[in-house]
């Protein structure tokens, strides 16, 4: 999917017009919108910017990875990256347990 499809689908979903990200983002929505038909590339500046406002990474605005982390996950991701050994150990083995519940309740639902 290219840089276009993907800012106006992320649009879209969070109910927003083109003039919504540009006051989201500090992006004119003129050049939102040449975005969003391919007229246009985004800077790396102002897809920083866009990407910002929708909460997504570069590489998923720019279509290098399916993988949408929303901004929130990615920061406590790096917060526990940021801890020692065993504190990062002990947060993994909770989270792990949290997954498997979860998992186990959606397949027994």
């Amino acid at each position: 999917m290219d840089t276009g499809k993907i800012i106006a689908g992320l649009r879209d979903k969070r109910g927003w017009s083109q003039s919504d990200l540009a006051e989201h983002s500090g992006v004119s929505r003129v050049m939102i919108g040449k975005y969003e038909r391919d007229e246009a590339v985004p800077s790396i500046d102002a897809a920083k910017k866009i990407a910002a406002a929708l909460g997504v990474s570069l590489d998923y605005l720019a279509g290098l990875t399916d993988n949408q982390v929303d901004a929130a996950t990615l920061n406590k991701v790096l917060e526990i990256q940021a801890l020692a050994e065993a504190d990062r150990r002990h947060i993994m083995i909770t989270v792990d347990a949290l997954l498997r519940d979860a998992k186990a309740r959606r397949a027994y639902a």
